[in-house]
C-alpha cells in the first residue's frame, strides 16, 4: 500500500472513513495485553481491596495488562512463590521478604515499589491488665504462631524497647487460637499485625478501647511495611510490564483510599461473603496507620529515605540472628516505578 498519500486524497477519503472510524476506537489497543500473574499477601480483604478495585474498574486493561489477581497465604509465602515461578509480582509485608531475599541471594527477587511507610507489627495486651509500656512483658506470656512477623522481629522490638526478650516467655498456637488466648486471659499478650490482631480481638468481643496496643514502630523499631515485589530477570524482560501495573496500582491505591466505600462494594461484589463494616474499619485501620504518614504525604509514595531503609534492614537481619550483608540498593531499585506524579495521595 502506498503509505505517501496526498493531502486532497485524505481529505477525500476522509468522509468515506469517517462511519469506520467511529465504530473502531483506538483500534491500535487491539493488540495483545500482557498477561501478569500477581499474588496478594492475604485473602481479599480491606487493606487490600485497592487490588480488586482497580482490576474491577479496568485499572490494569487501561495500561495493557491483563491481571490475574489471587489472594495469598501469607507474606512470608509471597517471595518464595514468585522465586518458584507460581506469580509474576506480588504484595507482601517487606520484612519477612527482606529475611528471604537474605537467605536466599541466588533466588533473584527484587522490591520495586512501596506502599506502607509504617509497620502494623504491634504486641496487643488487655487495657485493664497489668502490662502497662513494653518492659512490663518480662515475666509475661505471649501468644502467637512461630511464623508470625510479630514474634519473629520481637528480639529487634525488645532490644529497642529495652526489654529482656528472655524473660519473656511464648505460647506456640495456630494463627486462629491466638487471640483467644488474650481474651480468655490464658496469655498476657499477642503480636502481629493490628489489621490482623485487633479487628480478630474486637470480633471475640475485646473491642479496640478494651486493648493496648504497643507499635513496635513507637519503640524504636521503625521497620517499613508492604512492598511490590518481582524476580529481576521478570523486570528485565518485562520492564514496561513492571511499570505500568504499578501505575495501575498505585492509582487504585490513591483512587480506593479517596473512594473507601466504592472500594469495599467492589471487594464484596468479588467477595459475596465480606463483612462490610468489619472491611471498612480493617481498610481505615490499614491506611491511617500504615500507608497515611508525613513522609509519605511531604514525599509520595514509594520514596523511603535511604538511611531510613538501611536501619531496617540491619533490624531485620539482626532479629533473625543473621550477619549484616544487605544494601538498600541490593534489594530494591526504583527504574520501574511510575511518575512521582501519580504516587501522590
Amino acid at each position: 500500500m502506498n503509505r505517501h498519500l496526498s493531502r486532497r486524497g485524505l481529505l477525500a477519503g476522509g468522509a468515506a472513513l469517517a462511519g469506520t472510524a467511529l465504530a473502531m476506537p483506538r483500534l491500535a489497543r487491539a493488540q495483545p495485553m500482557a498477561k501478569l500473574r500477581f499474588a496478594l499477601d492475604w485473602a481479599k480483604q480491606g487493606p487490600n481491596a485497592y487490588v480488586t478495585l482497580g482490576h474491577e474498574k479496568g485499572f490494569f486493561r487501561e495500561v495493557g495488562i491483563d491481571a490475574t489477581v489471587d489472594r495469598g497465604f501469607g507474606s512470608g509465602r509471597v517471595p518464595t512463590d514468585i522465586a518458584a515461578g507460581a506469580y509474576d509480582m506480588g504484595q507482601a509485608d517487606i520484612n519477612p521478604v527482606i529475611k528471604f531475599m537474605a537467605e536466599n541471594p541466588g533466588a533473584g527477587l527484587a522490591i520495586v515499589g512501596l506502599w506502607g511507610d509504617r509497620s502494623l507489627l504491634c504486641a496487643v495486651t488487655r487495657a485493664d491488665g497489668a502490662v502497662r509500656a513494653p518492659k512490663d512483658l518480662e515475666g509475661k506470656t505471649l501468644a502467637a504462631p512461630e511464623s508470625d512477623a510479630g514474634r519473629q522481629l520481637f528480639p529487634a522490638f525488645a532490644r529497642a524497647a529495652g526489654v529482656d526478650a528472655a524473660k519473656v516467655n511464648w505460647m506456640t498456637v495456630s494463627p486462629e487460637l491466638r487471640e483467644p488466648m488474650l481474651v480468655q486471659k490464658r496469655a498476657d499478650g499477642v503480636t502481629g499485625a493490628i489489621t490482623s490482631v485487633g479487628m480478630s480481638l474486637k470480633a471475640l468481643g475485646l473491642d479496640f478501647p478494651q486493648q493496648r496496643v504497643m507499635y513496635y514502630r513507637d519503640h524504636g523499631l521503625d521497620l517499613l511495611g508492604t512492598c511490590y515485589v518481582t524476580t529481576r530477570a521478570f523486570a528485565e524482560r518485562n520492564p514496561e510490564v513492571v511499570r505500568n501495573a504499578q501505575r495501575a496500582l498505585f492509582r487504585a491505591l490513591i483512587y480506593a483510599n479517596a473512594n473507601r466505600a466504592e472500594s469495599i462494594a467492589l471487594l464484596k461484589k468479588v467477595e459475596p461473603l465480606t463483612d462490610v463494616a468489619i472491611e471498612t474499619e480493617r481498610q481505615a485501620i490499614s491506611m491511617e496507620q500504615g500507608v497515611i504518614s508525613d513522609h509519605v504525604m511531604a514525599n509520595g509514595l514509594s520514596n523511603p529515605d535511604p538511611a531510613r531503609f538501611q536501619r531496617a534492614i540491619e533490624a531485620v537481619e539482626s532479629a533473625y540472628g543473621m550477619a549484616p550483608r544487605l544494601k538498600v540498593a541490593d534489594i530494591y531499585t526504583d527504574r520501574f516505578l511510575p511518575p512521582a506524579a501519580e504516587r501522590r495521595l
